[in-house]
Protein backbone atom coordinates (compact mmCIF):
# COMPACT_ATOMS: atom_id res chain seq x y z
CA UNK A 1 0.00 0.00 0.00
CA UNK A 2 0.90 3.64 -0.41
CA UNK A 3 0.49 6.05 2.48
CA UNK A 4 0.60 9.81 2.28
CA UNK A 5 -1.06 13.12 2.90
CA UNK A 6 -3.22 15.49 0.91
CA UNK A 7 -3.79 19.19 1.33
CA UNK A 8 -6.79 21.24 0.30
CA UNK A 9 -4.69 24.36 0.77
CA UNK A 10 -7.19 26.35 2.83
CA UNK A 11 -6.13 29.71 4.21
CA UNK A 12 -7.83 29.68 7.61
CA UNK A 13 -7.38 31.83 10.68
CA UNK A 14 -6.01 29.98 13.70
CA UNK A 15 -8.93 30.16 16.17
CA UNK A 16 -6.57 29.92 19.17
CA UNK A 17 -4.43 32.93 18.21
CA UNK A 18 -6.65 34.92 15.85
CA UNK A 19 -3.88 35.07 13.26
CA UNK A 20 -3.87 33.79 9.69
CA UNK A 21 -0.92 33.16 7.38
CA UNK A 22 -0.50 35.22 4.26
CA UNK A 23 -0.97 33.52 0.91
CA UNK A 24 2.81 33.49 0.51
CA UNK A 25 3.30 31.87 3.91
CA UNK A 26 0.64 29.24 3.24
CA UNK A 27 2.07 28.31 -0.16
CA UNK A 28 5.56 27.98 1.29
CA UNK A 29 4.14 25.94 4.20
CA UNK A 30 2.56 23.44 1.79
CA UNK A 31 5.94 22.91 0.14
CA UNK A 32 7.52 22.39 3.57
CA UNK A 33 4.80 19.87 4.45
CA UNK A 34 5.41 17.91 1.25
CA UNK A 35 9.18 17.77 1.82
CA UNK A 36 8.63 16.72 5.42
CA UNK A 37 6.32 13.93 4.26
CA UNK A 38 9.18 12.43 2.26
CA UNK A 39 11.58 12.82 5.17
CA UNK A 40 9.08 10.98 7.39
CA UNK A 41 9.00 8.02 5.00
CA UNK A 42 5.59 8.62 3.44
CA UNK A 43 4.91 7.69 -0.17
CA UNK A 44 2.56 10.33 -1.56
CA UNK A 45 1.83 14.04 -1.38
CA UNK A 46 -1.31 15.37 -3.09
CA UNK A 47 -2.55 18.93 -3.50
CA UNK A 48 -6.02 20.16 -4.32
CA UNK A 49 -6.96 22.62 -7.04
CA UNK A 50 -9.04 25.65 -6.11
CA UNK A 51 -9.71 29.00 -7.73
CA UNK A 52 -11.50 30.78 -4.92
CA UNK A 53 -10.73 32.05 -1.42
CA UNK A 54 -9.99 30.78 1.18
CA UNK A 55 -7.80 28.37 -0.83
CA UNK A 56 -4.40 28.97 -2.42
CA UNK A 57 -3.45 26.03 -4.73
CA UNK A 58 -4.76 27.35 -8.05
CA UNK A 59 -1.85 25.87 -10.05
CA UNK A 60 -1.09 22.30 -8.96
CA UNK A 61 1.46 21.66 -11.71
CA UNK A 62 3.51 24.71 -10.66
CA UNK A 63 3.49 23.61 -7.04
CA UNK A 64 4.19 19.95 -7.78
CA UNK A 65 6.94 20.85 -10.23
CA UNK A 66 8.68 22.83 -7.49
CA UNK A 67 8.22 19.99 -5.01
CA UNK A 68 9.56 17.51 -7.57
CA UNK A 69 12.79 19.47 -7.69
CA UNK A 70 13.07 19.34 -3.88
CA UNK A 71 12.32 15.63 -3.41
CA UNK A 72 13.63 12.31 -4.69
CA UNK A 73 11.12 9.53 -3.99
CA UNK A 74 7.79 11.17 -3.16
CA UNK A 75 4.92 10.40 -5.55
CA UNK A 76 3.28 13.70 -6.50
CA UNK A 77 -0.44 13.74 -7.08
CA UNK A 78 -3.44 15.99 -7.12
CA UNK A 79 -6.21 15.75 -4.58
CA UNK A 80 -8.38 17.18 -7.34
CA UNK A 81 -7.69 18.08 -10.94
CA UNK A 82 -10.76 19.90 -12.16
CA UNK A 83 -11.62 17.90 -15.25
CA UNK A 84 -14.80 19.94 -15.71
CA UNK A 85 -13.41 23.48 -15.95
CA UNK A 86 -9.90 22.79 -17.26
CA UNK A 87 -9.36 22.24 -20.96
CA UNK A 88 -8.43 18.55 -21.42
CA UNK A 89 -5.77 19.58 -23.95
CA UNK A 90 -4.08 21.70 -21.27
CA UNK A 91 -4.37 18.91 -18.70
CA UNK A 92 -2.79 16.44 -21.12
CA UNK A 93 0.18 18.70 -21.84
CA UNK A 94 0.70 20.11 -18.34
CA UNK A 95 0.79 16.74 -16.60
CA UNK A 96 2.91 15.09 -19.29
CA UNK A 97 5.41 17.90 -18.78
CA UNK A 98 5.29 17.40 -15.01
CA UNK A 99 5.71 13.67 -15.53
CA UNK A 100 8.97 14.28 -17.41
CA UNK A 101 10.28 16.76 -14.86
CA UNK A 102 9.51 14.41 -11.96
CA UNK A 103 10.90 11.30 -13.73
CA UNK A 104 7.53 9.61 -13.59
CA UNK A 105 6.67 10.35 -9.94
CA UNK A 106 3.26 11.73 -10.93
CA UNK A 107 -0.35 10.66 -10.94
CA UNK A 108 -3.65 12.57 -10.91
CA UNK A 109 -6.98 12.51 -9.18
CA UNK A 110 -9.78 13.74 -11.42
CA UNK A 111 -12.74 15.50 -9.85
CA UNK A 112 -15.51 17.99 -10.49
CA UNK A 113 -14.79 20.21 -7.49
CA UNK A 114 -17.39 21.44 -5.02
CA UNK A 115 -17.50 25.19 -5.72
CA UNK A 116 -20.36 26.19 -8.00
CA UNK A 117 -19.12 29.66 -9.07
CA UNK A 118 -15.94 28.17 -10.56
CA UNK A 119 -17.91 26.88 -13.55
CA UNK A 120 -18.92 30.27 -15.02
CA UNK A 121 -15.50 31.71 -14.18
CA UNK A 122 -14.13 29.23 -16.71
CA UNK A 123 -16.97 29.53 -19.19
CA UNK A 124 -18.96 26.47 -18.15
CA UNK A 125 -22.34 25.70 -16.60
CA UNK A 126 -22.49 23.70 -13.37
CA UNK A 127 -25.56 21.92 -14.68
CA UNK A 128 -23.25 20.28 -17.22
CA UNK A 129 -20.88 19.06 -14.50
CA UNK A 130 -21.24 15.32 -15.02
CA UNK A 131 -21.41 15.59 -18.80
CA UNK A 132 -18.25 17.71 -18.78
CA UNK A 133 -16.45 15.21 -16.57
CA UNK A 134 -17.34 12.34 -18.91
CA UNK A 135 -16.57 14.08 -22.20
CA UNK A 136 -13.41 15.86 -21.09
CA UNK A 137 -11.88 12.75 -19.59
CA UNK A 138 -12.64 10.66 -22.67
CA UNK A 139 -10.79 13.25 -24.76
CA UNK A 140 -7.91 13.41 -22.27
CA UNK A 141 -7.36 9.66 -22.53
CA UNK A 142 -7.19 9.87 -26.30
CA UNK A 143 -4.74 12.78 -26.15
CA UNK A 144 -2.40 10.71 -23.99
CA UNK A 145 -2.88 7.38 -25.73
CA UNK A 146 -2.95 8.45 -29.39
CA UNK A 147 -0.26 10.36 -31.29
CA UNK A 148 -2.71 12.09 -33.61
CA UNK A 149 -6.27 12.91 -32.54
CA UNK A 150 -9.30 13.92 -34.60
CA UNK A 151 -12.12 14.76 -32.25
CA UNK A 152 -15.43 16.60 -32.05
CA UNK A 153 -17.63 16.97 -28.98
CA UNK A 154 -20.10 19.19 -27.21
CA UNK A 155 -18.02 21.42 -24.98
CA UNK A 156 -14.94 22.55 -26.90
CA UNK A 157 -13.83 23.29 -30.45
CA UNK A 158 -13.01 20.27 -32.64
CA UNK A 159 -9.48 18.95 -33.01
CA UNK A 160 -8.02 17.99 -36.37
CA UNK A 161 -4.78 16.02 -36.63
CA UNK A 162 -3.75 17.29 -33.19
CA UNK A 163 -0.78 15.96 -31.20
CA UNK A 164 -0.42 16.91 -27.53
CA UNK A 165 3.15 17.70 -26.54
CA UNK A 166 5.21 16.53 -24.82
CA UNK A 167 4.14 12.94 -25.18
CA UNK A 168 3.81 11.00 -21.90
CA UNK A 169 7.07 9.74 -20.42
CA UNK A 170 8.06 6.35 -21.91
CA UNK A 171 4.79 6.42 -23.84
CA UNK A 172 2.81 5.70 -20.66
CA UNK A 173 0.35 8.26 -19.29
CA UNK A 174 0.20 9.12 -15.59
CA UNK A 175 -2.06 6.83 -13.60
CA UNK A 176 -5.46 8.38 -12.95
CA UNK A 177 -7.65 8.15 -9.88
CA UNK A 178 -11.23 9.41 -10.08
CA UNK A 179 -12.16 11.12 -6.83
CA UNK A 180 -15.70 11.33 -5.56
CA UNK A 181 -17.59 11.65 -2.33
CA UNK A 182 -21.11 10.90 -3.48
CA UNK A 183 -21.42 10.41 -7.28
CA UNK A 184 -21.93 6.85 -8.55
CA UNK A 185 -21.40 8.17 -12.08
CA UNK A 186 -17.75 8.85 -11.22
CA UNK A 187 -17.32 5.36 -9.80
CA UNK A 188 -18.68 4.07 -13.11
CA UNK A 189 -16.29 6.29 -15.09
CA UNK A 190 -13.31 4.96 -13.13
CA UNK A 191 -14.48 1.39 -13.67
CA UNK A 192 -15.11 1.87 -17.40
CA UNK A 193 -11.55 3.02 -18.05
CA UNK A 194 -9.95 0.60 -15.58
CA UNK A 195 -8.62 3.52 -13.54
CA UNK A 196 -8.41 3.91 -9.79
CA UNK A 197 -11.32 5.07 -7.63
CA UNK A 198 -10.54 7.34 -4.69
CA UNK A 199 -13.25 7.83 -2.10
CA UNK A 200 -12.59 10.97 -0.06
CA UNK A 201 -13.91 9.22 3.06
CA UNK A 202 -14.16 12.28 5.29
CA UNK A 203 -17.75 13.43 5.53
CA UNK A 204 -19.88 10.30 5.09
CA UNK A 205 -20.54 7.26 7.28
CA UNK A 206 -19.04 3.86 6.66
CA UNK A 207 -22.09 2.40 4.90
CA UNK A 208 -21.97 5.05 2.18
CA UNK A 209 -18.28 4.34 1.55
CA UNK A 210 -19.00 0.61 1.45
CA UNK A 211 -21.68 1.10 -1.24
CA UNK A 212 -19.57 3.40 -3.42
CA UNK A 213 -16.49 1.18 -3.40
CA UNK A 214 -18.56 -1.97 -3.94
CA UNK A 215 -20.24 -0.36 -6.96
CA UNK A 216 -16.86 0.55 -8.43
CA UNK A 217 -15.48 -2.95 -7.86
CA UNK A 218 -18.51 -4.60 -9.51
CA UNK A 219 -18.34 -2.33 -12.53
CA UNK A 220 -14.54 -2.71 -12.83
CA UNK A 221 -15.05 -6.45 -13.18
CA UNK A 222 -18.05 -5.95 -15.49
CA UNK A 223 -15.91 -3.94 -17.91
CA UNK A 224 -13.35 -6.73 -18.08
CA UNK A 225 -10.41 -5.19 -16.26
CA UNK A 226 -10.03 -8.02 -13.74
CA UNK A 227 -11.77 -9.36 -10.69
CA UNK A 228 -13.44 -7.15 -8.10
CA UNK A 229 -10.54 -7.59 -5.71
CA UNK A 230 -8.13 -6.41 -8.44
CA UNK A 231 -9.78 -2.99 -8.68
CA UNK A 232 -7.60 -0.07 -7.55
CA UNK A 233 -9.07 1.71 -4.52
CA UNK A 234 -7.86 4.68 -2.52
CA UNK A 235 -9.29 6.28 0.60
CA UNK A 236 -8.95 9.69 2.18
CA UNK A 237 -9.39 10.50 5.82
CA UNK A 238 -8.50 12.99 8.50
CA UNK A 239 -6.67 12.46 11.76
CA UNK A 240 -5.30 14.51 14.62
CA UNK A 241 -2.97 12.83 17.09
CA UNK A 242 -1.27 13.33 20.38
CA UNK A 243 0.22 10.53 22.43
CA UNK A 244 -2.57 11.05 24.96
CA UNK A 245 -6.03 10.94 23.37
CA UNK A 246 -7.48 13.51 25.79
CA UNK A 247 -4.76 15.96 24.78
CA UNK A 248 -5.61 15.39 21.11
CA UNK A 249 -9.30 16.10 21.65
CA UNK A 250 -8.64 19.18 23.74
CA UNK A 251 -6.13 20.64 21.29
CA UNK A 252 -8.08 19.89 18.10
CA UNK A 253 -11.55 20.96 19.30
CA UNK A 254 -11.25 24.71 18.57
CA UNK A 255 -9.93 23.95 15.08
CA UNK A 256 -12.76 21.54 14.40
CA UNK A 257 -15.39 23.89 15.75
CA UNK A 258 -14.28 26.70 13.42
CA UNK A 259 -13.21 24.72 10.34
CA UNK A 260 -14.50 26.21 7.07
CA UNK A 261 -15.85 22.85 5.90
CA UNK A 262 -17.46 21.17 8.91
CA UNK A 263 -17.30 23.78 11.67
CA UNK A 264 -20.40 25.17 13.37
CA UNK A 265 -22.25 21.92 12.76
CA UNK A 266 -22.26 18.55 14.53
CA UNK A 267 -20.01 18.26 17.57
CA UNK A 268 -16.54 16.76 17.38
CA UNK A 269 -17.82 13.70 19.23
CA UNK A 270 -20.70 13.25 16.79
CA UNK A 271 -18.44 13.67 13.79
CA UNK A 272 -15.82 11.20 15.00
CA UNK A 273 -18.57 8.70 15.81
CA UNK A 274 -20.42 8.98 12.49
CA UNK A 275 -17.51 9.56 10.05
CA UNK A 276 -13.91 8.30 9.72
CA UNK A 277 -12.43 11.43 11.36
CA UNK A 278 -10.11 10.15 14.10
CA UNK A 279 -8.88 12.36 16.94
CA UNK A 280 -6.82 10.55 19.54
CA UNK A 281 -3.65 8.59 20.11
CA UNK A 282 -1.54 6.95 17.38
CA UNK A 283 -2.90 3.58 18.45
CA UNK A 284 -6.47 4.79 17.98
CA UNK A 285 -5.58 6.03 14.50
CA UNK A 286 -4.01 2.65 13.69
CA UNK A 287 -7.06 0.72 14.87
CA UNK A 288 -9.54 2.98 13.08
CA UNK A 289 -7.61 2.93 9.82
CA UNK A 290 -7.21 -0.85 9.87
CA UNK A 291 -10.99 -1.12 10.25
CA UNK A 292 -11.48 0.46 6.83
CA UNK A 293 -10.48 -2.82 5.20
CA UNK A 294 -13.49 -4.47 6.82
CA UNK A 295 -15.87 -2.56 4.56
CA UNK A 296 -13.86 -1.69 1.42
CA UNK A 297 -11.63 -4.76 1.15
CA UNK A 298 -7.89 -4.68 0.51
CA UNK A 299 -7.02 -1.36 -1.06
CA UNK A 300 -3.98 0.42 -2.48
CA UNK A 301 -3.68 4.00 -1.19
CA UNK A 302 -4.47 5.77 2.08
CA UNK A 303 -4.10 9.55 2.26
CA UNK A 304 -4.64 11.70 5.35
CA UNK A 305 -5.66 15.35 5.59
CA UNK A 306 -3.48 16.92 8.29
CA UNK A 307 -3.09 20.65 7.56
CA UNK A 308 -6.68 21.84 7.52
CA UNK A 309 -8.58 24.39 9.60
CA UNK A 310 -5.80 26.79 10.56
CA UNK A 311 -3.50 24.33 12.32
CA UNK A 312 -0.03 25.87 12.76
CA UNK A 313 2.74 24.55 10.55
CA UNK A 314 4.69 23.34 13.59
CA UNK A 315 1.72 21.24 14.68
CA UNK A 316 1.25 19.79 11.19
CA UNK A 317 4.90 18.76 11.03
CA UNK A 318 4.54 17.08 14.43
CA UNK A 319 1.52 15.20 13.09
CA UNK A 320 3.52 14.00 10.09
CA UNK A 321 6.28 12.79 12.41
CA UNK A 322 3.78 10.77 14.44
CA UNK A 323 2.32 9.36 11.25
CA UNK A 324 5.72 8.37 9.87
CA UNK A 325 7.23 7.07 13.10
CA UNK A 326 4.36 5.38 14.92
CA UNK A 327 1.40 4.86 12.61
CA UNK A 328 2.44 4.02 9.05
CA UNK A 329 5.02 1.33 9.93
CA UNK A 330 2.33 -0.57 11.83
CA UNK A 331 -0.24 -0.03 9.08
CA UNK A 332 2.17 -1.35 6.44
CA UNK A 333 2.76 -4.50 8.47
CA UNK A 334 -0.85 -5.12 9.46
CA UNK A 335 -2.39 -4.39 6.05
CA UNK A 336 0.04 -6.93 4.54
CA UNK A 337 -1.27 -9.68 6.83
CA UNK A 338 -3.75 -11.82 4.94
CA UNK A 339 -3.56 -9.70 1.80
CA UNK A 340 -4.21 -12.07 -1.13
CA UNK A 341 -1.43 -12.32 -3.69
CA UNK A 342 -3.99 -11.50 -6.38
CA UNK A 343 -4.55 -8.00 -4.99
CA UNK A 344 -2.38 -5.63 -7.04
CA UNK A 345 -0.01 -3.10 -5.54
CA UNK A 346 -0.63 0.58 -6.05
CA UNK A 347 0.37 1.53 -9.61
CA UNK A 348 3.58 3.46 -10.22
CA UNK A 349 5.18 4.63 -13.44
CA UNK A 350 7.61 1.72 -13.32
CA UNK A 351 4.87 -0.89 -12.89
CA UNK A 352 2.76 0.67 -15.66
CA UNK A 353 5.69 0.60 -18.07
CA UNK A 354 6.44 -3.01 -17.14
CA UNK A 355 2.80 -4.01 -17.66
CA UNK A 356 2.73 -2.30 -21.06
CA UNK A 357 5.90 -4.08 -22.14
CA UNK A 358 4.61 -7.44 -20.89
CA UNK A 359 1.37 -7.01 -22.82
CA UNK A 360 3.31 -6.11 -25.96
CA UNK A 361 5.56 -9.16 -25.59
CA UNK A 362 2.57 -11.44 -25.04
CA UNK A 363 0.85 -10.06 -28.16
CA UNK A 364 3.90 -11.01 -30.28
CA UNK A 365 3.99 -14.61 -29.17
CA UNK A 366 2.62 -17.13 -31.69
Amino acid sequence: MQFGIFSVGDLTRDPTTGTAPTEHERIKAIVTIARHAEEAGLDVFATGEHHNPPFVPSSPTTMLGWIAAKTEKLILSTATTLVTTNDPVKIAEDYAMLQHLADGRVDLMMGRGNTGPVYPWFGQDIRDGLALAVENYALLRRLWDEEVVDWEGRFRTPLQSFTATPRPLDGVAPFVWHGSIRSPEIAEQAAFFGDGFFHNHIFWPEEHTRRMVALYRRRFAHHGHGTEEQAIVGLGGQVFMRRNSQDAVREFRPYFDNAPVYGHGPSLEEFTRETPLTVGSPQQVIERTLSFREYVGDYQRQLFLMDHAGLPLKTVLEQIDLLGEEVVPVLRKEFAVGRPATVPAAPTHATLVAARDADAAAAQRP
